[in-house]
């Protein structure tokens, strides 16, 4: 047989095991509410001095809960003021000692059934509707609904349009004057001529126009609704890549900044998937690959559309439509493309920048972390839509979703957490790559200790994607780790310059359109000096 010391420890584990079921008890809750109540009043020194049974109640059942529960069932049939019978100096009282004592007739004290309080506590705070009435609507997935809204007298506006048209019928060309009689900006046209069926017949009757846009006006309130209403497939809520290629050709075709691209119609295509996924990666915040009504409205996209109309130059907006900056991505990816089949692999972007890039980190962005096609981990090809993004997270590592982008391509593990194992694994490059070229790397550990420094993580140790975002420097972070020649040009600027632009909000040019604006200007002068020879040649 077990020594009593062998057995003091489980023992002890078992009565607190035993305390603790009845502590977490609702009755022992009440219970004990109950007596801090009367405490709290003064009541409690009173009543225990006149009953010294009652007091003697409030121990605890060294039984178990059952016995606490076979004890209430006895409780309940004595008569009003009866002390327990059961009750011992080593037990808690059970569930009926938590009733709330009144003092009757004779200096008496009386309990109160547990329905009774529990009733009294009811009435004390009842439910009533009115206050649930007085809450205004706050939620509006479809927009806030305009008060004055006059429907019938848009209607009249539009159907005095189409009477200008033979037959009432607008075709693609008339759907100019129909947006603006919507009051809705000249490029919705497309969206507006397709929602409405013109795109199966080519033409589109009023009374077809009519009901559409009475529905769109009676079930969407504000400009995100009425887009994704218009550009979306049925059924659906949300935009999709493909939902914008009749609105983009429309821009293509008509636009007059897009002129000289009439007669170069392969590259409509590549221009339309360039905007696309620039469209994504700045408004599809949630990294779905649907644009929801909420994320078009926290965008400034639609008001870059409404642009349309008023800049004749689409290279002045920078920030969807620049075909300069179309043109600066797409010679870069012909540049690495080597057949020319619109598909690169891993050796192929190797050679981007003259291998800045780390060669782990060209594995982590063919693994399918960061990129939409199921094919670019299954057949090891990159398509020119990822590389779109490829691009500009490289040379931008301050915005939101280059940060995410990079961050995914770090998180080996996916836990949501740059570990010290993940900085290192990636660093380890930098350094043969840094000995390569008579450089002298920076220890592991001197490294870790600036970075750390530099984003100042809320867990030692541990950095998220908040820290990076917060620190505002992911950009020096990022490069450390997997591009050579960006962290050289670190190393060599002053930090406190560094600094006071991380500081400074708000700045006029993004590093993207920076490197847009330089990459074509060299583009540009290539160009002409490629012409230049070709014509010297010709006439030699």
């Amino acid at each position: 047989m077990p020594s009593p010391e062998l057995l003091q420890p489980v023992l002890k584990a078992k009565v607190d095991e035993l305390f603790l079921n009845w502590l977490s008890d609702p009755g022992t809750q009440s219970v004990l509410k109950d007596y801090l109540d009367l405490i709290k009043s003064g009541q409690y020194d009173n009543l225990s001095s006149g009953h010294a049974q009652d007091k003697r109640s409030l121990s605890f059942n060294e039984n178990n809960n059952v016995a606490s529960q076979r004890n209430l069932t006895e409780k309940k049939t004595a008569p009003l003021g009866a002390p327990s019978s059961t009750a011992s100096t080593s037990t808690l009282p059970s569930r009926s000692s938590s009733n709330a004592r009144m003092t009757g007739p004779g200096g008496r004290v009386l309990r109160r059934s547990v329905s009774a309080k529990k009733a009294q506590v009811r009435t004390e705070k009842p439910v009533t509707t009115a206050l649930s009435e007085s809450i205004p609507k706050f939620y509006f997935p479809q927009g806030r609904p305009q008060a004055n809204l006059n429907i019938d007298g848009l209607i009249s506006k539009i159907e005095k349009i189409f009477s200008q048209f033979p037959n009432e019928r607008a075709t693609i060309e008339d759907m100019g004057l129909v947006a603006k009689a919507c009051e809705c900006p000249l490029y919705w046209k497309m969206p507006l001529f397709c929602s409405a069926g013109g795109d199966r017949t080519g033409f589109v009757s009023v009374h077809k126009f009519v009901a559409m846009w009475r529905k769109t006006l009676q079930t969407c309130h504000d400009d995100a609704s009425k887009f994704v209403h218009l550009l979306a497939k049925p059924g659906c809520n949300y935009l999709e890549q493909d939902d914008f290629m009749p609105f983009l050709q429309d821009v293509v075709n008509s636009h007059p900044g897009m002129a000289f691209l009439k007669e170069a119609p392969d590259f409509h295509s590549r221009y339309i998937t360039t905007v696309i996924q620039r469209i994504f990666y700045n408004v599809n915040r949630s990294w779905t690959g649907k644009i929801s009504c909420s994320e078009l409205r926290k965008s400034n996209f639609l008001q870059n559309v409404a642009l349309l109309e008023q800049e004749e130059d689409v290279n002045q907006l920078t920030e969807f439509f620049s075909y300069e900056h179309f043109y600066v991505i797409y010679c870069k990816f012909w540049e690495l493309d080597a057949d020319h089949d619109l598909y690169i692999d891993q050796k192929d972007l190797l050679r981007h920048n003259d291998q800045a890039i780390s060669q782990k980190m060209i594995g982590r962005i063919f693994s399918g972390t960061v990129t939409r096609d199921r094919r670019v981990y299954k057949e090891g090809r990159l398509s020119y839509a990822d590389f779109v993004w490829f691009l500009i997270s490289d040379e931008d590592k301050k915005t939101d979703t280059s940060i995410e982008y990079w961050f995914r391509c770090m998180d080996l593990d996916g836990d949501g957490v740059l570990s010290m194992y993940e900085m290192e694994y990636f660093y380890e490059e930098q350094c043969q790559k840094l000995e390569a070229m008579s450089i002298e790397p920076l220890p592991f550990e001197d490294c870790l200790c600036q970075m750390l420094d530099l984003v100042k993580p809320e867990v030692e140790g541990k950095i998220t994607l908040r820290d990076l975002k917060k620190c505002k420097m992911a950009h020096i972070f990022f490069d450390t780790f997997f591009n050579i020649e960006k962290y050289l040009d670190h190393e060599q600027r002053d930090p406190f310059s560094i600094i006071r632009e991380a500081e400074t909000n708000g700045q006029e040019f993004s590093d993207w359109e920076k490197y847009a604006a330089d990459e074509y200007d060299i583009l540009v002068k290539e160009d002409a000096n490629d012409h230049c020879n070709d014509v010297t040649s010709t006439d030699l």
